[in-house]
């Protein structure tokens, strides 16, 4: 089944960045950044979810979001934005949005989210997303590897490292792109817990011969399966 459509306005180049990154191994993510594209987009596309930022030029989120909802009353609304007043929430609450997330946020908070609005809607891709790794299929959503013999639970750090890896099959990535991306930070005590999961992952594909964590001195890693 086709991927759920995220309509995703943020005007500041690096949060939109990482959170698309992080949101397209699940969904179809459109990203826009100004409030008039956004509504353009809107007015001219089918969505399944919007993700709205405040703080943006031409239109700001609270605009958009008011003229979204005058033309679609169900399309489901999440502001993600640093504006934490309470006023704010209530507005944007106000004005029709189904959530309020206030930066900085967990990306699985954010995937959770709009998992319960995409149910509600009936728009979420029933069959789970899995990638073959070696003897393995691998569900990042239910954090687990399946083959014919058994289930193996991963936690979600794991999972998360696993499914980056994924996307950067033979590539080779540095400590701190990968800290950045699934930590959100590349500080030293990250960096340690970075080593800890890898060597969790090596545990577990410690009989697979044809998959190999390449610990590159001094750059970052490399995973292949040959």
């Amino acid at each position: 089944m086709e991927k759920s459509k995220i309509l995703y306005a943020e005007d500041d180049k690096t949060i939109a960045f990482l959170i698309q990154d992080s949101l397209e191994p699940y969904y179809k993510i459109d990203h826009y950044a100004d409030g008039k594209s956004a509504l353009d987009a809107f007015n001219s596309q089918n969505f399944d979810i919007c993700l709205l930022d405040i703080m943006m030029p031409e239109l700001n989120g609270f605009e958009l979001a008011q003229q979204i909802r005058d033309k679609n009353s169900e399309i489901p609304i999440i502001f993600i934005s640093a504006k934490a007043l309470k006023e704010d929430r209530i507005k944007g609450l106000k004005i029709g949005a189904d959530d309020y997330l206030v930066k900085p946020f967990s990306i699985e908070e954010l995937i959770l989210k709009i998992e319960i609005f995409l149910r509600r809607t009936k728009k979420t891709d029933p069959s789970p997303i899995q990638y073959k790794v070696g003897q393995y299929n691998f569900f990042p959503k239910n954090y687990t590897l399946q083959n014919s013999e058994n289930t193996i639970t991963l936690t979600q750090r794991e999972s998360e490292l696993l499914l980056y890896f994924i996307s950067h099959k033979n590539m080779v990535v540095k400590r701190q792109e990968i800290l950045k991306a699934v930590w959100g930070d590349d500080d030293y005590f990250m960096g340690r817990s970075l080593d800890v999961f890898i060597s969790r992952l090596r545990k577990v594909f410690a009989h697979e011969q044809n998959i190999v964590i390449e610990n590159l001195h001094g750059i970052g890693f490399r995973f292949s399966e040959k």
